[in-house]
C-alpha cells in the first residue's frame, strides 16, 4: 500500500499526509521518508506534507465543530469521554493548543476537542499549521542537521 502512495510522488504523499491527520491510523512519515530517500526535493515534500496533514487537522476540527457525537463514536472511534476529557484539560489554555495537532494518538482529539469548543478558528488553523510544519521540517533535514542552521 505505500508503494502506491509513493509511486505518485507529491500527490501519494498529500493524500498520505491528510489520512495520517484524520482519524484514520496511517502513518504519513514513513510515506515522507521514502519519497525524500528516493530523491525528491525536501522542500517540496515539507511543504506538501505539511499542506496535506494541515488539511486533515482541519477535517478533524470540523468533525468536532458539527457536535455530532454518535459520528465520532461510530465512524471515528472516538468516545464521547476522551473528547470530554481532552476539553477539560484544554479549558483556559485556547486555541494555540492546536500547535500539539502533529502528536501521535492524541492530537486528533485535540482539534476535535477544539472544535467542539469552537475555538478561534484562525488561531487554531495557524498554530495547527505551525506545528505540522515544524514536525515534517524535524524530519525531513533530521534534528541534528537542522541545528546546524541556528
Amino acid at each position: 500500500m505505500l508503494d502506491g502512495f509513493a509511486e505518485y510522488g507529491y500527490l501519494g504523499l498529500f493524500l498520505a499526509s491528510f489520512l495520517a491527520a484524520t482519524v484514520l491510523p496511517f502513518s504519513s512519515e514513513v510515506v515522507f521518508a521514502a519519497l525524500i530517500s528516493a530523491g525528491m526535493d525536501v522542500w517540496g515534500c515539507i511543504l506538501t506534507a505539511s499542506l496535506g496533514n494541515a488539511l486533515g487537522g482541519a477535517t478533524c476540527y470540523g468533525v468536532g465543530r458539527i457536535g455530532k457525537t454518535e459520528w465520532l463514536e461510530k465512524y471515528f472511534k472516538i468516545k464521547k469521554k476522551k473528547v470530554d476529557s481532552m476539553q477539560e484539560w484544554l479549558e483556559g489554555k485556547g486555541a494555540v493548543m492546536g500547535f500539539f495537532g502533529f502528536m501521535p494518538a492524541v492530537g486528533d482529539v485535540i482539534l476535535v476537542a477544539l472544535g467542539f469548543m469552537r475555538a478561534n478558528v484562525p488561531v487554531t488553523m495557524l498554530s495547527m499549521t505551525l506545528g505540522k510544519f515544524l514536525r515534517y521540517l524535524v524530519i525531513g533535514f533530521g534534528w541534528g542537521k537542522l541545528m546546524q542552521f541556528f
